[in-house]
């Protein structure tokens, strides 16, 4: 059997135009799953981002920091119910430039991968919902009774995107040749390094100053215009 082409992509402001966490973790707050006072690990981090005062990065870190405190408890059916809401209300809210982009590799037969730090339920609605072969994500423990422990699995293989690439190429036969990468972080370098098509799509300055001396594809995608630098 031939090897398949391969496509990966990170997915959270990479194709999605926001973060599958942040929508969640403010779903489960909204269905009375999390408390209120939820959002006050967070508000403070979003106000400086929003007003530039402070990363993003900080921001998702302080996003991340309320969910895994508070998903403790909380029944894995009652979470997915919640994600298949999210999933049904954001499926759409998606960037035009990958959006095209999946659908042309879809049509090219490439295998189309995902990787993702936020939890693997919602991530694998969403990308059901886009076609794609194989999704990565936070994987959160469960106990006898179907409930969250507040324990992350396998964290250092997820938070290791190049390994996961390494491991997907491995078990389901995937060819390097002709592969492609798309990312929007300084995380995603280490994939974008193996494959042979590089894309860094509206890159945070990290990932842009590399892009620049690797000579990677730069692509902006703001209101209406997509920019290739």
């Amino acid at each position: 059997m031939s090897a398949k082409k391969l496509a990966i992509f990170d997915i959270d402001g990479t194709i999605f135009r926001s973060s599958l966490l942040i929508e969640i973790t403010e779903a489960l707050i909204t269905e009375k799953i999390f408390p209120e006072k939820v959002r006050d690990i967070y508000n403070k981090d979003y106000e400086n981002w929003s007003n530039r005062k402070d990363s993003y990065e900080k921001y998702i870190e302080a996003v991340v920091n309320a969910f895994v405190q508070n998903i403790k408890g909380v029944r894995y059916n009652d979470f997915t119910k919640v994600a298949k809401k999210v999933i049904t209300s954001h499926k759409n809210r998606i960037y035009r430039y990958t959006r095209e982009l999946v659908k042309d590799l879809k049509k090219k037969k490439y295998y189309l991968l995902a990787i993702s730090n936020s939890p693997k339920a919602v991530v694998d609605e969403f990308c059901k919902k886009w076609g794609f072969n194989k999704a990565y994500g936070r994987v959160y423990e469960l106990d006898k009774s179907g409930k969250f422990t507040g324990k992350i699995l396998y964290e250092k293989l997820i938070s290791d995107k190049a390994k996961i690439l390494k491991r997907a190429i491995k078990k389901e036969h995937l060819t390097i040749t002709d592969s492609v990468g798309v990312g929007d972080s300084e995380s995603d370098i280490a994939f974008l390094k193996l494959v042979k098509k590089p894309i860094c799509f509206n890159p945070n300055s990290k990932l842009y100053q590399h892009a620049k001396l690797a000579k990677w594809k730069i692509i902006i995608e703001r209101k209406d215009v997509i920019y290739y630098l």
